[in-house]
């Protein structure tokens, strides 16, 4: 495949060139270059001779390599498995899509003519196995679309060279007698694998279709996918809006049958002039409402620009989770009539960014510091592994304000006998005065964990209520030589 600059005229003599070992060598020819005799490999200064008026430009692997990628992300346009294929090529797998732009034949000439018209000059085929199609695309005189017995007999005619093999193995076999495919097919296979190698004899299975030859797409695809073209192409906000809401109600049809929801989404949009625009959007929970994606959407829409005209949208969801049907009321409406917490995370997440937006989620301890854990809200489940912060259990006697460092309070009065907190204290240079006391509830070090923030032995905590309301969370830090210290804990509502 080549492109051709809007300067250079279609009918004149076009290469590219590149150093090699202080000689500059012609790594690409255009059509109108080969017709006058230049091939890729010869010095310039014989191109030169040859074609005086010869147009050349330096070649720059990077940037092909840059383009050729883009490229094959424009060719998600008909099919999402799309892969760059070495320096010049390009795989499209159209299993299941070519009904979509009326079969094979008409797919292959839709892609021609825009190609054509994004300035490329490219050749084409279709068949059954990867290895085949690459040989008709290369060495064909025309545009073909094989399968089965048609296949081989195609292929038998194609040089030897067809089967993507190093110049220096298809020179031997040429030496050989052995110049096209189809003299291949008769040869013993154990003697012509061991002469030439196992490679060699692969390709030739992978062309026939005896070894599969999977394809290696160039993004993931995703199993849920919506497709929108259009037979004119399309530039104002409000229609591609429109698209969108088509899409996303496909799309969201997709999951509700697959009783999936989505967690993050793709829009793709593939412009006239060849380029690709994405937008994509995060939610914090599986979600398969059209309209609440759409409100997402919406913020990232006004950084796309449709340029001269958008030909075809897709949508895609890479990543979903399991998502039961939503609960409904008695008159069969959805049951959500005001917008969710969920909703509202997805709407900050996607401004801010999810990494920023983080919750406690309850973890399996029985340390107040260690019993809860901050996650960000992109990482929650539905079903946390443990239980919730609701239901029976110590968890609902947590003071609602944790202190992350516990602090020392002074007592004003000697301890009770029972090792009740003191009648009187000071902590936070206030005075406090009991009025009711609950407790005690010992907790001890986890043994098995090396948590250096526990550095007493075992604690035994009370719930307060001084004279003025006030209820705090205290503990008495014992098991040492020490004499025993009081701290405060945590705040209650």
């Amino acid at each position: 495949m080549r492109r051709r600059t809007g300067s250079v005229p279609s009918n004149h003599p076009f290469v590219l060139t590149a150093d090699s070992h202080g000689r500059r060598l012609l790594t690409t020819v255009d059509g109108a270059a080969a017709a006058a005799g230049l091939s890729t490999g010869i010095s310039l200064a014989d191109a030169q001779t040859l074609v005086p008026d010869v147009i050349v430009q330096p070649d720059d692997p990077a940037k092909t390599a840059t383009l050729l990628g883009r490229l094959a992300d424009w060719c998600g346009r008909y099919t999402p498995w799309t892969s760059v294929d070495g320096e010049d090529g390009i795989w499209l797998d159209t299993a299941g899509c070519a009904h979509l732009f009326g079969g094979e034949e008409a797919l292959l000439k839709d892609l021609l003519t825009r190609l054509s018209h994004l300035g490329f000059s490219a050749q084409a085929a279709m068949a059954s196995t990867p290895g085949a199609a690459w040989a008709l695309s290369r060495f064909a005189d025309e545009t073909v679309i094989v399968e089965g017995d048609e296949m081989r007999r195609w292929i038998a005619s194609l040089p030897v060279a067809g089967l993507r093999l190093t110049p220096e193995v298809a020179s031997s076999l040429s030496r050989l007698g052995l110049r096209r495919i189809g003299d291949l097919y008769s040869l013993p296979r154990a003697p012509f694998a061991a002469r030439f190698g196992e490679e060699t004899a692969r390709r030739l299975d992978q062309a026939l279709g005896h070894v599969s030859e999977p394809i290696s797409p160039r993004r993931y695809v995703a199993p849920f996918r919506s497709r929108l073209a259009f037979a004119e192409p399309i530039g104002h906000a409000d229609d591609i809006t429109r698209g969108l809401d088509h899409l996303l109600e496909d799309l969201c049809d997709q999951l509700s049958r697959a009783a999936r929801g989505g967690r993050r989404l793709e829009l793709t949009l593939f412009r006239i002039d060849g380029s690709v625009q994405e937008v994509a959007v995060g939610t914090a929970r599986a979600t398969r409402t059209a309209r609440h994606l759409a409100r997402l959407f919406q913020e990232r829409l006004t950084t796309l620009d449709p340029g001269f005209g958008v030909e075809t949208m897709t949508l895609s969801a890479p990543a979903t989770e399991k998502l039961e049907a939503d609960q409904t009321i008695l008159k069969g409406e959805a049951g959500d009539a005001t917008e969710s917490m969920g909703a509202l995370l997805d709407r900050l997440g996607n401004r801010l960014g999810f990494g920023r937006l983080h919750s406690l989620q309850p973890a399996e301890s029985h340390l107040p510091e260690s019993a809860q854990r901050l996650m960000p809200v992109s990482l929650e489940r539905e079903e946390p592994a443990v239980s919730r912060w609701e239901g029976e259990g110590p968890c609902v006697e947590r003071p609602i304000r944790l202190l992350s460092d516990p602090e020392r309070m002074t007592p004003m009065t000697p301890e009770e006998g029972d090792g009740a907190p003191p009648s009187v204290f000071r902590w936070r240079r206030q005075l406090y005065q009991l009025r009711r006391i609950e407790g005690p509830e010992r907790i001890a070090p986890e043994w098995w964990r090396q948590d250096q923030s526990w550095t007493g032995g075992t604690r035994d905590y009370w719930r307060i209520e001084d004279a003025e309301g006030r209820r705090l969370w205290l503990y008495r830090e014992s098991g040492g030589a020490e004499e025993s210290r009081w701290f405060v804990h945590g705040l209650f509502a």
